[in-house]
């Protein structure tokens, strides 16, 4: 399943969304759900301690000036990068 990440970690139950995703899962944060990115912030940890495949547009991140400011455990993409994650993960759930 591909999840998609678009609110900031603080304005969802972001602990809830990374005890939902699996080891085949997949997840994308995107617009303000890149936030959850930041290098070094309580988000960032947690996904990096619980989920294995994370991605974030890098779109997204430019438009909030953070290229420079993500972890490393995260796999940027372009939106031919989305389009190829939804062909992967024919389920989605949207956050």
């Amino acid at each position: 399943m591909l999840f998609t990440l678009a609110r900031s970690p603080q304005q969802c139950d972001f602990s809830l969304i990374v005890k939902l995703v699996t080891q085949e899962d997949a997840l994308l944060l995107m617009q303000d759900g890149v936030l959850a990115a930041i290098d070094g912030s309580e988000a960032c940890n947690l996904l990096s301690r619980h989920v294995q495949s994370v991605y974030a547009l890098s779109e997204d991140l430019a438009a909030r000036g953070l290229v420079g400011q993500i972890s490393h455990k995260i796999t940027l993409i372009d939106y031919t990068g989305f389009v190829a994650l939804t062909e992967k993960h024919t389920q989605q759930t949207a956050w």
